[in-house]
């Protein structure tokens, strides 16, 4: 999608070296040393060399493990709006300059968009702030709203909810739109103004100056087999080095972890909370289709205890199609509960239902949402780098909005490292750069207010009456106090903690798949387009291999098996018929992260796979 004679004649060097196999590194083809990590009683599962270092590995005795590294003044981890972003403020304000200013863009996805997974309704304004031109730029927001819809579903019935001007969930002047089609326009426009953009790439290792400051990153390993052994083609990542590295990863992003533990970043402020959101794109009867409606409920089938809602979306693309899904926070306690059967479920509410009936579905995915708002959102600067967009959580969640919030921290972020990177006498305490400025900036913006004055809502729906007693302090503290109240109320803590032992819960019947409104797991995970090279690390790693059986299976039933969205998690016997083991289907991740958020255990580490491994959405 960006084509190396597009590039500049750096970037085109940068590929050659990431593309170039090094022939002379290859390893002896010939192992007879199997290595294992786990003991003889728990079947191995991890093979990957975060778990089990390499250099204790003797097949990788005599293997080259110098990387090439490459140079530029910016390097921003993630393709998503806050990366996207953050590159072209930095690239308008050096052709404004007339400065030279080389910005590097790495994503994991196989095309910019791939990755991306959204509602999505997009409210414009830092759109505006970042072309005001972008309609005759051609940007694909084709649907604007044209009507508000907000229920309280029962088991069959609906209640209507007045959509009152002021509350978060009115959608007057936004856009409904497929972010991933948003992100690749995002992405030409990068193009176009010199960011080097480099698609089918992961970061995979946050590189650190000896003074402690972060100096970059490396991009991960390829040709590793599942076991952990070299293969003939191994060839080892690159470094990209940079004054300022910004990190957009993304909810939950595995190099932000390392660096919320490495800088102490939320020392001063909640754990994060979250939820997953799953999506299914529909063709539907031209005689049902309403383009611009916007539709959003509460309520059934999840109970009064459990965070969630629901969305569905009419778009004007040429054709009738809806995007809609469910959201669940990961908050719940309950293992058995299934967010993929619950989703299937409420498309059987005869509100829904009569929508999607006669339809088909064209396309699912799943992601996690940071949903801890103000009280959660970590210290966003460090020695060397910063943390933008949904990777510390600027998710406006009434809205359920983090598009808008995601492309405007990009911004600022761009905003306060220019004038430092290309100032002549540049002066640094350490050798990557800190700059402050731009978490002062984000306190000073629109993101800081409207993040505060929501910042009660979520948490209010922790009371004895869920769901019931959050709507009612969402209508009198924020309808007439517009999030003025004198205190801020605390989450629950962080999800993982929050689970029931499985003796204490009910096991929850679902009821099968009727193959035309509900489907089952596998089937959907097909609509994904997933792809992971197979002969490889799984990258669902396991601190502990035997964790699973011992501590998730006995007590909570086995929550990854109902929790993850794709079917990566399944229990089986153990070939000698006593006992279970886990058994990791990495090839269907969908890149969620909610194994990593909620197992009860924190024995899951996601970690990158192989680049451009993963979904293929198609404007998700």
């Amino acid at each position: 999608m960006f084509p190396a004679s597009r590039y500049s004649i750096q970037a085109q060097r940068c590929i050659r070296a990431l593309k170039t196999v090094k022939a002379e590194h290859a390893p002896p083809q010939l192992y007879t040393w199997r290595w294992k990590c786990s003991s003889a009683v728990t079947p191995r599962i991890t093979s990957h060399y975060t778990i089990c270092p390499r250099d204790k590995d003797p097949r990788w005795e005599g293997v080259e493990m110098e990387r090439f590294a490459d140079e530029a003044d910016v390097v921003i981890v993630g393709g998503g709006p806050a990366g996207l972003s953050a590159a072209i403020r930095l690239k308008q304000l050096a052709n404004k300059q007339e400065k030279e200013l080389r910005v590097c863009l790495v994503e994991k996805a196989s095309q910019i968009g791939a990755h991306t997974l959204s509602g999505a309704c997009l409210e414009p304004s830092a759109l505006n702030e970042l072309f005001p031109d972008w309609k005759e730029r051609g940007a694909p927001l084709n649907t604007p709203v044209t009507e508000d819809v907000f229920s309280l579903l029962t088991k069959k019935y609906r209640i209507p909810v007045p959509m009152l001007p002021g509350l978060p969930m009115n959608n007057h002047g936004n856009y409904i739109v497929r972010l991933g089609h948003f992100v690749r326009w995002l992405g030409e426009q990068a193009e176009e103004l010199g960011v080097e953009i480099y698609p089918g790439y992961a970061a995979a290792e946050v590189l650190f100056h000896e003074d402690g400051s972060v100096k970059g990153i490396a991009t991960n390993d390829v040709g590793i087999a599942k076991d952990g052994s070299p293969k003939d083609v191994f060839e080892r990542g690159m470094e990209l080095h940079a004054k300022v590295t910004l990190f957009g990863e993304g909810c939950h992003g595995h190099l932000a972890k390392q660096l919320y533990r490495q800088f102490n970043l939320r020392e001063n402020c909640e754990p994060q909370t979250y939820a997953i959101g799953l999506k299914e794109v529909w063709l539907i009867d031209e005689k049902k289709w309403r383009p611009g409606r916007v539709e959003h409920s509460v309520g059934w089938p999840l109970n009064r205890n459990t965070y969630g809602g629901s969305f569905l979306y009419h778009l004007n693309e040429g054709e009738p199609l809806v995007a809609l899904g469910l959201v669940v926070g990961l908050d719940y306690t309950n293992p058995y509960l299934s967010p993929f059967r619950e989703f299937q479920r409420w498309k059987h509410h005869p509100f829904i239902a009569k929508t999607l009936e006669g339809g088909n579905r064209i396309a699912y995915g799943a992601r996690a949402l940071n949903e801890g708002g103000y009280q959660c959102l970590p210290k966003v600067t460090f020695p060397g780098g910063m943390l933008i967009g949904c990777s510390p959580g600027f998710m406006n969640v009434p809205k359920i909005k983090g598009t808008h919030t995601a492309m405007k921290s990009g911004m600022l972020a761009a905003e306060a490292i220019f004038p430092k990177v290309t100032a002549k006498d540049l002066a640094s305490e350490t050798a990557g750069l800190h700059v402050p400025e731009y978490e002062d900036n984000l306190k000073k913006s629109w993101i800081w207010k409207e993040l505060y004055s929501v910042r009660n809502i979520r948490p209010s729906f922790h009371n004895y009456f869920g769901l019931y007693g959050g709507m009612v302090y969402t209508g009198v503290f924020y309808w007439i106090l517009r999030g003025k109240e004198p205190w801020t109320l605390k989450h629950a803590g962080l999800d993982s903690a929050q689970l029931k032992p499985a003796k204490e819960c009910t096991a929850i019947e679902y009821p099968k798949p009727d193959g035309k409104l509900s489907f089952d797991l596998l089937s959907s995970v097909a609509l994904s387009g997933t792809n992971h090279e197979g002969d490889q690390p799984p990258h669902l790693t396991l601190k502990d291999d035997s964790v699973p059986v011992a501590n998730n299976l006995a007590i909570y039933d086995g929550p990854e098996q109902h929790f993850c969205p794709a079917g990566v998690y399944e229990y089986v016997p153990l070939e000698t018929g006593e006992g279970m083991r886990l058994q990791i289907n990495a090839q269907n991740c969908v890149h969620c992260k909610t194994c990593d958020i909620k197992d009860p255990s924190q024995n899951i580490n996601w970690v990158v796979p192989e680049g451009s491994g993963g979904p293929a959405y198609n404007g998700m």
